[in-house]
């Protein structure tokens, strides 16, 4: 297995919330040009701009403010900088988490697109029932019982 889904699988799965996956979840489906590869927040992470709102974020920046309601550039960097830290911890490696980082800024985003949106439906699937997975399967089964 790559050394990227190792990290993605073993580090940070455990410890993004399920509303972020969601949130990245989406986000990968329809292309969002929100999410973005080689930076961690849009204004970047500087001290004179901490409290200035996220326009744009990667995809563990992402989980947190699409999926947490965060907002302030400063949220995000604390909420990626502890979804990090949680990660290496996990995996017993100090800075473990940039075989996912660099993976996930390097790597043509198409590609990035597909990999990790088959991670994240992969993670989802494991984390939640069938209904929240494919609630557009349950209306489709209501339709067609209503219609019967």
């Amino acid at each position: 297995m790559e050394s990227w889904r190792l990290v993605w699988r073993d580090g940070f799965v455990p410890v993004l919330p399920t509303a972020g996956l969601e949130a990245l979840r989406d986000a990968l489906r329809s292309d969002d040009p929100r999410l973005t590869q080689g930076s961690t927040t849009t204004p970047p992470p500087l001290m004179c701009v901490q409290d200035w709102p996220v326009e744009a974020a990667c995809a563990l920046g992402f989980c947190g403010w699409q999926g947490e309601g965060l907002e302030a550039v400063g949220e995000v960097e604390e909420f990626f900088a502890r979804v990090c830290f949680e990660a290496d911890q996990k995996l017993g490696e100090p800075a473990a988490c940039r075989w996912f980082l660099n993976w996930f800024d390097d790597t043509p985003r198409d590609e990035m697109r597909r990999e990790l949106l088959a991670e994240v439906e992969r993670a989802l699937a494991e984390r939640l029932p069938i209904e929240r997975v494919a609630p557009e399967a349950e209306t489709i089964r209501e339709k067609n019982n209503a219609a019967a």
